[in-house]
Formats: structure tokens, C-alpha cells, sequence
């Protein structure tokens, strides 16, 4: 016994935590609300006007039956057959505006919430994207966002009105008749026991059901994002395998609810005949008597059946509800994630940067301990160029990484013309610093708006200025609209070479002091373009510092100086010429790559 009531205990204070937490997350919604309080308030009155309306018509069914159709006076009779088709009417255009405001306030608060976390997504470090898949912040965004859309155009606001009528019909029940109303409201304690029953499951089964949306968005973003990997390696029947797998495992989970539901409903509809057949029984005993009128017999009838329709629909809200809050948990548990990099208070914001680097004793890491980078120390001058070289993993792209403060490091400083990087702005760090990367990311649009980034600031002469002194106007010239040419998805039908030259005139239109050239920015290009690339590198390197993470020696060879790493360590430090002599890890590495070409 002992145990069975520990066991008890511990049931029911999960079933108070999650009680707790439920009321968290709608006050969380709630704050969302406040902007559209009138809206909010207006749609609550229409529905009270609605439950009003609702109970109104059994009402005067009962005075038509009792005080015209029994005495046979036909002209009352037809007097309230209007009044009755009249209060329809009326309840038909209270419901239009009570609908139309409804889903208007669902619309308004989601595009609030979209761009909240639209925004928020914004402004997680890159750990943020290493540890979450697109997939999963995707569903967020859409597929959460269109569930707590429906609680609150159908599910919450709806909530309000079902309970004005439940609580509307109870009072006109009891008004009529006392003893009948205890007679049939007898009924719920058998509808509030299917109620818990058929909660407590649904709750369970939409946990798991988000859960298996997210695992296909991923599955599918992935999948499409690699399309030309997936049909290279002939991957499409595994993939439709696996895609499979991932659907039944979701049609499992939801087949759950149907059953549920599929149970739930009739057990309702069982309760609402039992609930008739009781009036009938009591009630038509009392008319027989002379104690209850026909009427009122009537309108009990007609009210039960309004009574266990909102009941029923109270249900199907409950489940609407309970995978809102269970989208709202990881809706708000991701806005509530709060991004470990940020500004400090009282930020530096510098309009003029010379472009002095510093790192001084660095050391980082992606996972705890696990170091990349190990007590890493240089220093460049402004207007120098200085390249990093090494092998795979040996922490070149860190560099990168950790002075954009794409990452923060664990140990060391690493300063800006002289000031820790961690007090800038992180905007004005960013604007300040510009890459250009092997993989150039180029968006759905025209190339003006690729080049200057949406910035509608930066003009269309000097855009193509830009373009013209890094040699992709020899290109974007060619095609069709220009430089409001369409770009497709991701610059698919670009070649990498003219997206790299896009990349650099980003940066000349944007104008860094400090340009990082990305993992080899120059590699896999035919030689007319490497050779447009590599005047454009040029070019942009003067007169800013230039750090550029280089795979091929060759193009290395005029920068101030070459670093080259080694397991997270600096192992040698000079000019090309320097390290050659000293037939060190450097030398080895360019006599390889010569013996290669």
C-alpha cells in the first residue's frame, strides 16, 4: 500500500506540473493578444451574443407549443414562427462577424509569431545551426506556427464561445425545471470520466506526432537540398525507402488519435441518447401528470441537443488544444534560447577601421575540450596580407570562424585594431570584416540584389562599379536582363566561378576593412576564370588586411606572409620564399602539390 500511494502521489504531481506548464504557455500566447485586445474583445462579445441567441430559440419553441399551438390560436403562433426565423437571421450575421474577426486575429498574431522567430533564428551563433537541423527550425517556423494558428481561429477563441453556450443552457434549463435539470445533467459524470480518458491519450500521441513531423521535414530538406548528390550516387529508391519508414512511423502515431477520436465521439453520442432518453422518461412522466408542460418537455429536448454539441465540439477543441500547447512548447522553447553570442552592454561601434588584427594566446574548440585551435598567437598590420595553410582539420577555417565571432573562443583575446573583438557591436564587427568563400551562397533573386544584399542604399552604378573592377561584369554582361538577371535557388545555373566573382564584388560594394578569403576561393574554376579570379583577388586585397585560407600554394605565393598550422598549432611563419628555404612542413607541401601538377 505504501507504494501505491507514493505511485499516486507521483502521478498526480506530473499531471500539476503539466497542468502548470500549460498555463505558461497561454500566458505566453496571451501576450500576443494584447495588440489586437479590441479585436480580441469584440469577437468575446459577438460570441456571448451567439450563446444568447442559441438558447433563445428552444425558449420560444416552448411558448409557441404551450401559449399558441395547444390553445390553437394560429395567429400567435405564426407571430412567433417569424420572431424565430428572425433571431436566425440575426444569429447568421453575428456569426459571419464573429468568424471574420476570428480568423483575421489568428492571421495577424501568426505573422507576428513568424517574425519573431524568423528574427530570433537570425540571431543564434553558428553552434545554434551545428546542433539544430534546418529541417526542425523549418517546422517551427511553418508547421508549428499553422497549429497554434488553428487553437487560436478555431481552437481558443471558439473555446470561449462553446462555454458561453454550455453555460448559457444550463441556466435556462434550470430555470425551466429544476428536477429535470438534475435528471439530465446526471449524465456528466460519465462524459467528464471519457473526457480525462480520451485527454490524457491525445496528449501522448501528439507529442509523438510533432515529433515525426520534424524528423520528415528534416529528411525531406535534406534530401532536396542534395538532389544532384542523390541522383549522381543513384540514391532515390533508398531514399524513397527510408522516407517511407519515416511516414509510417507518423501514419503509426496518428492512426492512434483516429482510433481515439473514433472511440470518443460515439461514447459522446451514447451519453447524449442516454441524456434524451432520461428527459423523455422523467419529463413526459410529469407532463402526463400535469406537472411539466409539453412545451417545456420540448425545449429540454432541443437544449440537450445544443448542450452536447459544444461539448462534443469542446473535445475536438481539447485535442486542437492540446497539440497547440505541445507546438507552443517548442515554439517558445526556441525563442526562449537565448544566443551565446551577443553584443555587450555599452558596445564599441567604430565608423573607421585601420584593420590591425591581433590574436594573442588563443585557443578554441567546437566541442569541450576537444581544442582546434591551441594557444594560437600572430599579429598583421593593417593593408598586409597573410595566408594560412596546412592540412585538413588543422584549423585554418576556425580562424575565420572565430574572428567574424561566428564562434567565440575559449581562451586568448583576439583584438581590432587594438580593441577584444568581444566589445564591438556584432553588426559593426561584421561590417567591418568581409568574406568570400568557396561555396558562395547566392539567394532567389536578381544579381543586383545578390551583390548588394538587399541593401536598396547601394545603387545600381555601384554595383556595377563594383562588378567592373573584380571582372564579373565580363559575365553578368552577357545575360539576359543583366544585372537583374534571375538567379535560381542556390545560383544553380551559375558556374562556381561566376559565383565567386559575385562574392568578391559583395565585397568591394560593401567595403571592408578586413577581407577573409575563404577556404580556397580560387579551386575547382576553368583557367579564364581562375585567371579573372585571381586579378579580382588582387584587387580587393589592396588596401585591406587580407587573411586567406589557401588549399593551392600557387596562389599564395605574393601575399606579406604564410602561416602554416599544424594540429591546432602555428609550426612555421614567413614569406614564400623564406619557407621554401627552410624546406620545413611548407616545403614539403609545395613540392607535393608540384609534383601533382
Amino acid at each position: 500500500m505504501p507504494h501505491d500511494n507514493i505511485r499516486v502521489e507521483s502521478i498526480y504531481d506530473k499531471d500539476e506540473v503539466k497542468k502548470q506548464a500549460d498555463i505558461k504557455i497561454l500566458l505566453k500566447i496571451s501576450k500576443y493578444l494584447k495588440p489586437y485586445k479590441f479585436i480580441f474583445a469584440v469577437t468575446i462579445l459577438m460570441l456571448m451574443f451567439t450563446a444568447g441567441l442559441e438558447t433563445a430559440g428552444p425558449f420560444i419553441l416552448k411558448i409557441a407549443i404551450d401559449k399558441y399551438l395547444i390553445p390553437k390560436n394560429y395567429n400567435g403562433f405564426l407571430y412567433m414562427v417569424v420572431l424565430f426565423g428572425l433571431i436566425i437571421l440575426f444569429q447568421f450575421g453575428v456569426r459571419y462577424v464573429q468568424q471574420y474577426m476570428t480568423e483575421y486575429l489568428g492571421e495577424k498574431i501568426m505573422l507576428d509569431l513568424r517574425m519573431n522567430i524568423f528574427s530570433h533564428i537570425h540571431k543564434m551563433e553558428m553552434s545554434f545551426f551545428d546542433r539544430n537541423r534546418v529541417g526542425r527550425l523549418m517546422t517551427r517556423v511553418t508547421t508549428d506556427v499553422q497549429t497554434l494558428n488553428e487553437m487560436l481561429s478555431s481552437g481558443v477563441v471558439a473555446l470561449f464561445g462553446d462555454v458561453f453556450i454550455i453555460a448559457a443552457i444550463i441556466a435556462m434549463m434550470l430555470n425551466l425545471d429544476l428536477k429535470l435539470s438534475l435528471v439530465t445533467f446526471s449524465v456528466l459524470i460519465l462524459l467528464a470520466a471519457a473526457t480525462i480518458i480520451f485527454r490524457n491519450k491525445v496528449r501522448i500521441y501528439f507529442n509523438i506526432i510533432r515529433e515525426k513531423i520534424s524528423a520528415i521535414n528534416s529528411y525531406l530538406q535534406e534530401t532536396i537540398t542534395g538532389i544532384i548528390t542523390v541522383k549522381i550516387l543513384n540514391r532515390q529508391k533508398r531514399n524513397d525507402m527510408e522516407f517511407a519508414a519515416l511516414n509510417n512511423e507518423y501514419l503509426k502515431e496518428y492512426i492512434k488519435t483516429i482510433f481515439s477520436y473514433a472511440v470518443f465521439f460515439p461514447v459522446v453520442f451514447l451519453i447524449e441518447t442516454l441524456a434524451v432518453a432520461l428527459i423523455i422518461w422523467y419529463g413526459g412522466g410529469q407532463v402526463i401528470r400535469s406537472i411539466l408542460t409539453l412545451g417545456t418537455l420540448v425545449a429540454f429536448i432541443q437544449y440537450i441537443g445544443k448542450f452536447f454539441h459544444p461539448i462534443s465540439d469542446l473535445s475536438e477543441k481539447f485535442g486542437i488544444l492540446q497539440e497547440a500547447i505541445a507546438a507552443s512548447e517548442r515554439i517558445f522553447g526556441l525563442l526562449e534560447t537565448q544566443p551565446a553570442i551577443v553584443s555587450p552592454a555599452n558596445a564599441r561601434i567604430l565608423t573607421e577601421v585601420k584593420g590591425d588584427i591581433k590574436f594573442k594566446n588563443v585557443w578554441f574548440a567546437y566541442n569541450a575540450e576537444n581544442y582546434i585551435l591551441k594557444d594560437i598567437s600572430f599579429e598583421v598590420s593593417s593593408g598586409e596580407s597573410i595566408a594560412f595553410v596546412g592540412a585538413t582539420g588543422s584549423g585554418k577555417t576556425s580562424i575565420i570562424n572565430i574572428l567574424a565571432r561566428f564562434y567565440d573562443i575559449d581562451r586568448g583575446n583576439i583584438y581590432l585594431d587594438g580593441i577584444d573583438i568581444r566589445e564591438f557591436d556584432l553588426q559593426n564587427l561584421r561590417r567591418h570584416v568581409g568574406v568570400v568563400s568557396q561555396d558562395v551562397f547566392l539567394f532567389s533573386g536578381t544579381i543586383i540584389d545578390n551583390i548588394r544584399l538587399g541593401n536598396k542604399e547601394i545603387t545600381l552604378e555601384q554595383v556595377r562599379e563594383a562588378a567592373r573592377f573584380v571582372n564579373a561584369d565580363k559575365f553578368i554582361e552577357k545575360l539576359d536582363g543583366k544585372y537583374f538577371h534571375e538567379v535560381k535557388e542556390r545560383g544553380q545555373t551559375l558556374s562556381v566561378g561566376q559565383k565567386q566573382l559575385i562574392a568578391f564584388a559583395r565585397a568591394i560594394v560593401f567595403n571592408p576593412k578586413v577581407l577573409l578569403v575563404l577556404d580556397e576561393a580560387t579551386s575547382s574554376v576553368d583557367t579564364e576564370i581562375e585567371g579573372l579570379i585571381q586579378d579580382a583577388l588582387k584587387k580587393v586585397m589592396h588596401g585591406r588586411t587580407t587573411i586567406i585560407i589557401a588549399h593551392r600554394l600557387s596562389t599564395i605565393r605574393n601575399t606579406d606572409r604564410i602561416i602554416v598550422l599544424s594540429k591546432g598549432k602555428i609550426i612555421e611563419s614567413g614569406t614564400h620564399k623564406n619557407l621554401l628555404k627552410n624546406k620545413g612542413i611548407y616545403y614539403k607541401l609545395h613540392k607535393y602539390q608540384y609534383q601533382l601538377q
